[in-house]
């Protein structure tokens, strides 16, 4: 998992007031929490939003002067018409811990029924999993090399080497339909490739 740093300030009030000070000031309200004591703080927004406006998942080393903490983000408040940050959640890591991360779903290879003349629908952009902070990927990646037309991966068939899936073993995850002029002869290939 990609690792990226972070350094607030502490907060002495923590009330709605406050909040609005900071977020006026380009900063957004965080909280730390999940070993011990809750850790209030700001970051600048710049900052912050670097982190939630990707599709990548990062563990975040927080610098709150000077107390370090490993963490990832949790909740995220949005403000409903610009989508501006207005508050973030962090939940402080413990490597004997496991945790519930959403990882992202990367795909990997060209599909066989894709170069047919299939068409790709890929279900699940994210995938929830729980495991331990040194056990999570960056991705959960996926190869689709053998995946003809009309076949499908389910979570349960997606190698996941110390990650539980949280969503149900059964629902597909990525699957390759017949399109519209299709060469459907063309896919057939060997019985011993079929899994």
């Amino acid at each position: 998992m990609k690792v990226s740093k972070l350094s607030g300030l502490s907060r002495a009030n923590v009330g709605k007031k406050d909040a609005k000070a900071l977020r006026n000031a380009e900063r957004v309200p965080c909280v730390l929490y999940g070993q011990g004591t809750q850790v209030h703080f700001s970051v600048r927004k710049i900052d912050v939003e670097k982190l939630v406006f990707t599709p990548e998942v990062f563990q975040v080393e927080i610098d709150v002067e000077g107390t370090t903490a490993k963490a990832i983000i949790q909740d995220i408040q949005q403000d409903n018409i610009t989508g501006a940050v207005k508050h973030v959640d962090f939940y402080e890591l413990n490597d004997a811990k496991p945790v519930r991360v959403a990882l992202p779903v990367r795909l990997t290879g060209a599909s066989r029924g894709v170069l047919a003349g299939g068409k790709l629908l890929q279900v699940f952009r994210r995938l929830t999993v729980f495991a331990l902070p040194g056990d999570l990927p960056e991705a959960v990646t996926i190869d689709i090399t053998k995946l003809r037309i009309g076949q499908s991966i389910r979570v349960g068939q997606i190698e996941a080497n110390g990650l539980k899936f949280l969503e149900a073993a059964n629902a597909v995850v990525v699957s390759v339909k017949m399109a519209r002029g299709a060469a459907k002869g063309s896919d057939a290939g060997d019985d011993e490739d079929e899994e």
